[in-house]
């Protein structure tokens, strides 16, 4: 008689755990989200209507793969792209590194996936990051760290990697003072294209900026690289994170992953990746920001 309980009992068991993982798969799977259609958004760096049509193969591809029909969110800030993400009206967004983070704590359903390979540049060295670096006009004073002291400065955005959390920190622990007892003055110019074009007009002495996106405003005939001195740069910073929200379908992310990754595949894409200065994607996870993570920790402290 107990053997026979014991069995009934083991099955019970089984049909328990079968049941509950059954169920739970279910809900889980009737809780992610399979939209009809996804949005894609970029933060702004340049201007967006070019950024739009260099994106057009991308979106043609990921609507391919998806089968879904791809909107496109043209934003106003960085802000306004967490923002979107959280809102769940962005699906699908390329962020700058410490906008993801800023974003992924306000909400860890916004998750990194890929990010670009770049090509060596202009002053871009190739990988899947960059730099930030300190430009000045040359022929003027601002040569060298020394130099820069009283000089009015660029900076990006509040929410800008190499434009604003890289000097408030990194080039902070360099010249061994907060960076607004350094300069005369700082100012933000909205974009690493601005902040560029600003230093070759006389506007600001110097200006800190990204070396890839410097590298797109030379590639569009706007300055030339001869017309600067490029007086520090950072250590390296992981590349711009592509992001999904993760409340979207298992089965619909790795579509759109595989979208991705699997461009330099794609001869459609090609013009893309050469807008961009990008051999191809790289996968990437949360934990390969952790070292944006560790600079935001030391800003916070200020």
């Amino acid at each position: 008689m107990y053997k026979l309980i014991g069995k009934r009992l083991i099955i019970a068991i089984c049909m328990s755990v079968f049941y509950t993982i059954f169920f739970e798969g279910y809900i889980f799977a009737e809780d992610c989200e399979m939209p009809d259609e996804l949005t894609f958004s970029i933060v702004p760096a340049t201007e967006t209507m070019q950024d739009l049509a260099i994106y057009k193969p991308v979106l043609k591809h990921l609507q391919e793969v998806t089968g879904k029909k791809i909107n496109f969110f043209m934003p106003t800030s960085r802000a306004s792209v967490i923002e979107a993400m959280m809102s769940g009206f962005v699906d699908i967004a390329v962020h700058g590194p410490y906008s993801y983070i800023l974003g992924n704590e306000k909400d860890q359903n916004i998750e990194v996936f890929a990010t670009y390979i770049k090509k060596k540049g202009h002053i871009t060295k190739e990988g899947p990051g960059y730099q930030a670096v300190i430009i000045s006009k040359k022929g003027s004073k601002f040569t060298t760290i020394e130099s820069l002291k009283g000089s009015t400065a660029a900076l990006v955005d509040p929410a800008s990697t190499s434009g604003n959390l890289v000097p408030r920190i990194s080039f902070s622990k360099v010249i061994g003072v907060p960076i607004e007892d350094y300069f005369n003055k700082i100012v933000y110019s909205g974009g690493h294209d601005l902040s560029t074009i600003a230093v070759n007009d006389g506007k600001v002495d110097v200006a800190f900026v990204a070396t890839h996106r410097f590298d797109e405003v030379i590639n569009r005939g706007k300055v030339k690289k001869e017309d600067f001195n490029y007086v520090w740069f950072s250590d390296f910073i992981p590349g711009d994170p592509i992001c999904y929200r993760l409340a979207l379908c298992p089965d619909l992310r790795k579509k759109i992953e595989e979208s991705f990754l699997n461009l330099h595949n794609i001869p459609a894409a090609a013009n893309y990746l050469k807008n961009v200065r990008a051999l191809k994607m790289k996968r990437m996870t949360s934990k390969d920001y952790n070292i944006i993570r560790e600079l935001k920790k030391a800003k916070d402290k200020l």
